[in-house]
């Protein structure tokens, strides 16, 4: 089971707790792990990554084992960690303003 856990702005759209818990197939990537948040909560799409590009969204970052994992390619492994369940996968929402 892969562990995400989401920003309170998304837990609310979604009605879920601060944890949510996935099963994957295949490889855990970032593409894979957002494929299936979306399968599970459909009123996520769009809300994480574009609906025509698939890129993240700019005020959310991702986050796993202490490194930020918002710049690599959405296919690129996540960590074992994260694959294993260990660690969560973190989605923020970033802030900004003066």
């Amino acid at each position: 089971m892969i562990r995400v856990i989401l920003p309170p702005h998304l837990r609310t759209l979604a009605h879920v707790g601060s944890e949510v818990m996935l099963e994957v197939e295949g490889p855990v990537t970032q593409r894979s792990v957002l494929d299936a948040i979306e399968v599970l909560y459909p009123m996520l799409r769009g809300t994480i990554r574009d609906h025509a590009t698939q890129q993240r969204r700019p005020f959310l970052r991702f986050f796993a084992c202490e490194e930020d994992l918002s710049h690599e390619p959405p296919d690129a492994p996540l960590p074992d960690a994260v694959a294993s369940g260990a660690e969560p996968l973190i989605v923020i929402g970033a802030i900004a303003g003066g």
